[in-house]
């Protein structure tokens, strides 16, 4: 989400809280499972790479990779067997594209709600990119398959690696690149001759550009440049659409101004984050204090980070004057048009970094809320399945197809017990969850979601331990 509202928690104390976290007793966690050769039967099988569903099909996993779909299969002796009892349905895990969780606890949690697949958008500590990532990959840790962009910004007001002319960038996407990361993500206050740089660079290196609109740039000028994603639909008020006047600035565009947009990403074949459900946090919240309150008393808030629980209230949103329904419908609008015109859309959640969005429970709202803008579920579906498997590998042709059920896919699979598109939100009940070929089934699932809220309500109550020792 655009950070020029977003204000900084006292750094100290959210460190204190984090460690707290991270030492407080918990509940056992189960091991990583190992790959195995696994045969799902009898389940109803979403495929996401055609339109339809494969009523009563076999699906046979080995080695990470899906080798066949079919109504029946020979299964392997020693394999395992997950029956579906003719009930069950099997879709692709899901991707969230854009988000900022990196604590290893958002990991399991994202895994424990189906996601299977994450990017990273910027501000992960150096750890998670060089180690957890890997410790994911090599079956060491529980979690989907990271993917990560370095930020880069042409000030350090919102805390990015400055980029500030052509030799930063080069070095930049060299850092980049030597360090993991698979994209640049730029950010609003780059100057134009830094930005093309970046685009010049990343080119070069083979570097995925994405983010922002920057502002001395423009969304325009930044897709003809080859910037491939714009990471939120949003951008678009402050980077390409004209300004609001100044006796209304929170005042929407105008419908006929759609169309040069869409006109725009059609023809450099670029892709949009449609996370309304960021804007519509945002949004809930303007100038309510007593909306991020209720935010941290949901249920869903007991999956969140300790530090969380400090930076959400100190942010600035609740203290904005207007309202911002206007513009976020026009979202749900512009979202619309461009899913009907066939432009590429990713579910992303900007979680947790908003206030109002828990890592994971996040993701299954955007899905909703694409449908309340006008989506069908099973193009929905495609923005967290099929597209996210797509944009990537147009970035990474060296990765395995994802995103479907197919023959030589990554064998990243969600199990649920009933239609996905009749009721979307079966899909944040899973009754089991492959990761790269790793079975996670209900139980599984379930225990490491207990162990998350018992770490974390171990690190509250530590910490009124302590303030009542100080009050002795």
């Amino acid at each position: 989400m655009h950070s020029r509202f977003r204000r900084h928690a006292c750094r100290a104390l959210l460190a204190c809280l984090t460690a707290v976290a991270a030492a407080a007793p918990a509940l056992a966690r189960p091991a990583v499972p190992e790959q195995e050769t696994l045969a799902f039967v009898d389940v109803h099988v979403l495929p996401m790479d055609r339109p339809g569903v494969l009523h009563n099909h076999s699906v046979l996993v080995d080695g990470g990779r899906i080798v066949a779909v079919a109504p029946s299969l020979e299964i392997p002796e020693g394999a395992r067997v997950v029956d579906g009892n003719g009930r069950a349905w099997l879709l692709p895990g899901l991707a969230d594209m854009h988000n900022h969780a990196h604590a290893p606890q958002d990991q399991e949690l994202l895994l424990a709600l189906g996601i299977t697949t994450t990017l990273h958008m910027g501000e992960a500590p150096n750890s998670f990119v060089g180690r957890m990532r890997h410790a994911v990959a090599n079956g060491e840790s529980a979690g989907p398959r990271i993917l990560a962009a370095l930020a880069v910004d042409g000030s350090p007001r919102y805390g990015h690696l400055v980029v500030a002319d052509a030799g930063d960038a080069q070095a930049a996407v060299r850092l980049a690149s030597g360090n993991g990361y698979d994209f640049i993500k730029v950010y609003n206050t780059l100057s134009a001759p830094a930005f093309e740089a970046l685009a010049r660079e990343a080119r070069e290196h083979g570097v995925g550009l994405v983010g922002h609109g920057v502002k001395d740039v423009g969304l325009q000028r930044q897709l003809e440049a080859g910037q491939s994603l714009v990471a939120h639909a949003e951008e678009f008020l402050y980077a390409f659409f004209p300004e609001p006047s100044d006796a209304d600035p929170n005042a929407a565009p105008g419908e006929e101004q759609m169309q040069g947009a869409i006109s725009l990403l059609r023809r450099h074949g670029a892709t949009v984050v449609a996370d309304l459900v960021t804007y519509e946090a945002i949004a809930r919240q303007w100038g309510r204090p007593e909306v991020v309150e209720s935010f941290l008393r949901s249920p869903e808030s007991r999956y969140l980070p300790p530090q969380m629980r400090v930076s959400w209230p100190r942010q600035g949103y609740s203290r904005r004057d207007g309202s911002l329904d206007a513009r976020l419908q026009f979202l749900h609008r512009f979202t619309k048009a461009m899913d009907e015109a066939g432009v590429p859309l990713l579910s992303g959640t900007d979680a947790p970094s908003i206030p109002g969005l828990v890592t994971g429970f996040a993701l299954h709202r955007n899905l909703a809320a694409l449908v309340e803008a006008g989506l069908t579920p099973h193009a929905a579906l495609a923005t967290a399945t099929r597209t996210p498997g797509e944009f990537l590998r147009r970035h990474r042709p060296e990765l395995p197809l994802s995103g479907v059920v197919a023959g030589g896919a990554r064998a990243d699979l969600l199990l649920v017990a009933t239609d996905p598109l009749r009721d979307l939100a079966t899909l944040a009940s899973p009754l089991g969850v492959m990761a790269d070929g790793r079975w996670y089934p209900r139980d599984d699932l379930e225990a490491r979601k207990a162990a998350i809220r018992a770490a974390y309500a171990a690190a509250a109550a530590s910490a009124r331990e302590a303030e009542a020792g100080a009050a002795r």
